[in-house]
């Protein structure tokens, strides 16, 4: 039922946020670009849609199976996906322009993230850009991070620990800056409960 509700629910609610993503990354034609953790795909089709040759990884075979149904469906051939785990990406060094990650970080185990960012790291050519969107720390103080809590509280007590970790860490300026990148271009996403970060590898 989750790729499900995803796929019908939540891509649609991200629809304005990933078409932003896509102009505050500077995406140009031709790029090559991954995006790491890509579910239904949603993202990828964004990035594809404006000229780039876009690869979605996710290491669930069901959210990659409705990613190669869409891209079907829109005809997109500069569009692949294929089940991978973002902590062993199978691509060789310096394959990409740019690599990304929209909501991924937030679920998973601190040192995974540290292991996800190594990876993106890893794939991005030199000078390439990494972009990093997930939750603003603290979340904003309205109806929206009630709703964000609960919906992390009933994925799973496994899921919530790691959203609490990751909140609790200082979300990504702290986490990015462990891992030594430096933020090159910031959009909070004002009247979101986004922040998107743009750092050179």
């Amino acid at each position: 039922m989750w790729p499900f509700n995803y796929s019908n629910v939540i891509d649609p609610l991200l629809k304005n946020i990933r078409v932003r993503i896509v102009k505050f990354a500077g995406i140009k034609t031709g790029d090559k670009v991954l995006d790491v953790c890509c579910a239904t795909g949603d993202q990828v089709f964004h990035y594809a849609r404006a000229g780039a040759i876009a690869t979605g990884i996710d290491s669930n075979p069901r959210m990659i199976e409705i990613a190669l149904k869409s891209q079907k469906r829109y005809g997109l051939s500069s569009a692949s996906f294929q089940i991978a785990d973002a902590t062993n990406l199978p691509f060789e060094d310096s394959m990409f322009d740019m690599a990304s990650i929209s909501l991924g970080l937030h679920e998973v185990e601190r040192e995974v993230r540290d292991k996800v960012i190594s990876e993106m790291k890893r794939v991005v050519k030199k000078d390439g850009s990494l972009i990093f969107a997930d939750f603003k720390v603290p979340l904003p103080s309205r109806r929206s991070s009630f709703l964000i809590r609960t919906v992390e509280y009933l994925a799973g007590n496994k899921h919530y620990e790691n959203f609490r970790s990751y909140l609790q860490e200082g979300g990504l300026p702290s986490l990015l800056q462990r891992n030594k990148l430096k933020e090159e271009k910031i959009d909070n996403f004002r009247d979101s409960f986004l922040m998107v970060i743009k750092t050179k590898k």
